[in-house]
């Protein structure tokens, strides 16, 4: 008896679901679950990546105890001091799921090795060095970003929920000199001239600012390790171990013992030790270019030793990835950086990605425009190669919507543009950067804005629609990585199409569109009879007569098969 009533429960249930299907499949749109849309085995694509750049120290706090380190706690300029964000706040975010759930496949977070102790005073009030760039040893981790327990959690946590992590690296300079840090030997570091950025030469073989020391990358001549720098491995207990290692890297790789050589085999320890997805290079046009076809030949060495110690650990067959910060370098000039009298391709040296300047410009056209000149060199001259765009960031004081009047237009350009994304923290939340009293880069550094999140309706509305659109990218490897279409001007609808091996991704994504009763020109793309679903309404949809028919007031389309 208890058999038989299974039985008619079970046979109820799916009488059920297939009277559903049944009702749904003779309606061109009708609500359903998003969990209906079959799984299927994504590649991550680093060309089409969702990257999420934030500074360590005004993310998130996850260890309140390790907030004043060095006796940091001098007055300083107003948000030119550590405010507590750190690893641990990072990885929290992960295990909470606010990442996936923005659709984010890629972290990238400010330098966390240790930083100078001191402060500067540049007529900013004194300056704390907070945002990470102002290295004191590359070997230690900073202890007010955490430990490197901490940094091993952080990348473990983040591969578990699929996540890359791209560590920030600095080899053009070290920090400043102030009280408490010392300048390294004249071996080391170039102090003057200051750099002017109208030649070649007086942009690389100079120092970037007043009191911030260049590394010497042009030398191939052996240096000794800093005095203070001997001293402070002894004093913390680890002299033997890093001489040791230091002999094993020049014995094996044959390297002189010139500066950039330490540096580089200091950067690439960590991805030897924690299996680091990829560098984002700061700097990099202030750096003769050779110095990062040498850091890319060790990274990717050490990126693959790491995956064959840790089989288990592996995500993807991907190499390592590395992106460059060429400060000005747009995607319009092609492969070349023009210095005035030099071109450079960096492409060439090291670099698979790099930093586009041009997207808070051309965020002023058009959509059509904008992703159609993408498409275009992305599949010419940039062809093989990538990207990296933005609408703001950390240290660019003319980023596009300064005020945050256009946050879901932000979304749509900078999430649906052709290559990768970098979404600065608190762009999904409208985090103001206008901040009162502040000088310089300062006002684009607050601290990420949970409180509003929380609390203030316009902003989890903006929120939710950054969700939705990072989601279906990070779920479309064609959104970013795939190859542009106009179907109809008017509406908007365009088509994004990615190919590789036996892997196929196809959607069409409307734009601008009329509330009420609207059709959607697909003609062409999905045949007549093609189960779609549109992820933002979470409607289900059937091609006929080469269009289909939403009604809602929405005025965005996410649309892809239903399978």
């Amino acid at each position: 008896m208890k058999y038989l009533l299974t039985f008619v429960v079970l046979l109820f249930i799916f009488s059920s679901c297939k009277t559903k299907k049944e009702e749904a499949n003779n309606d061109s749109q009708t609500v359903i679950d998003s969990s209906k849309i079959a799984e299927k085995q994504i590649p991550f694509v680093w060309d089409g990546a969702n990257i999420y750049f934030l500074l360590t120290d005004r993310f998130n706090n996850g260890n309140p105890d390790n907030d004043i380190n060095f006796n940091r706690n001098n007055p300083t300029g107003k948000l030119r001091g550590f405010m507590g964000g750190d690893i641990q706040g990072i990885t929290q975010k992960i295990e909470e799921g606010y990442f996936t759930d923005l659709g984010i496949n890629a972290i990238w977070f400010t330098p966390v090795v240790e930083q100078i102790h001191g402060a500067t005073d540049e007529g900013t009030g004194n300056t704390y060095g907070y945002h990470g760039y102002w290295t004191k040893d590359w070997t230690a981790l900073d202890p007010n970003f955490g430990t490197k327990q901490d940094l091993g959690a952080l990348i473990a946590t983040a591969h578990k929920n699929g996540i890359r992590v791209l560590m920030d690296v600095v080899l053009n300079h070290t920090g400043p000199v102030t009280s408490k840090d010392s300048i390294w030997p004249k071996e080391w570091i170039i102090s003057e001239p200051t750099c002017e950025f109208t030649t070649y030469e007086n942009t690389t073989n100079c120092t970037l600012v007043n009191n911030l020391p260049d590394i010497i990358t042009t030398s191939n001549e052996t240096v000794k390790l800093p005095d203070a720098l001997l001293a402070k491995w002894k004093t913390e207990g680890r002299l033997s171990t890093e001489l040791d290692e230091l002999q094993l890297f020049f014995e094996r790789t044959g390297y002189p013992r010139a500066p950039r050589f330490y540096i580089i085999k200091w950067l690439t320890d960590y991805i030897h030790e924690f299996g680091i997805d990829g560098f984002r290079v700061d700097t990099v046009k202030h750096v003769n270019e050779n110095t990062w076809s040498e850091l890319y030949t060790e990274a990717a060495y050490a990126f693959e030793t790491w995956k064959k110690k840790h089989p288990g650990s592996v995500l993807d067959n991907n190499v390592f990835y590395m992106v460059g910060e060429v400060y000005n370098y747009g995607i319009t000039g092609g492969r070349d950086f023009d210095f005035g009298d030099k071109k450079v391709d960096y492409f060439s040296n090291g670099f698979h990605s790099l930093i586009n300047f041009d997207l808070k410009n051309d965020a002023k056209l058009d959509y059509e425009n904008i992703f159609s000149k993408y498409n275009t060199l992305l599949n010419t001259k940039l062809k093989d190669k990538g990207v990296l765009n933005y609408l703001t960031s950390h240290d660019d004081g003319e980023p596009f919507d300064k005020e945050r009047k256009l946050p879901i237009k932000s979304a749509n350009i900078l999430l649906l543009t052709p290559g990768a994304s970098q979404v600065y923290y608190g762009d999904e939340t409208a985090r103001s950067l206008v901040i009162d009293s502040t000088q310089g880069d300062a006002t684009l550094r607050s601290f990420m804005n949970w409180e509003e999140l929380d609390s203030l309706p316009h902003i989890q509305k903006v929120h939710e629609h950054w969700q939705k659109l990072g989601s279906f990218r990070n779920h479309h490897p064609s959104v970013g990585a795939g190859k542009h279409k106009m179907l109809s001007k008017k509406p908007y609808v365009f088509s994004r199409t990615y190919l590789k091996d036996d892997y196929k991704d196809k959607v069409v994504i409307g734009l601008d569109l009329p509330k009420g009763k609207k059709s959607l020109v697909v003609k062409g793309f999905f045949g007549d009879g093609t189960k779609l679903y549109d992820t933002y309404s979470q409607t289900e949809l059937l091609v006929e007569k080469g269009t289909i028919t939403l009604e809602n007031d929405n005025e965005v389309a996410l649309i892809e098969i239903l399978e």
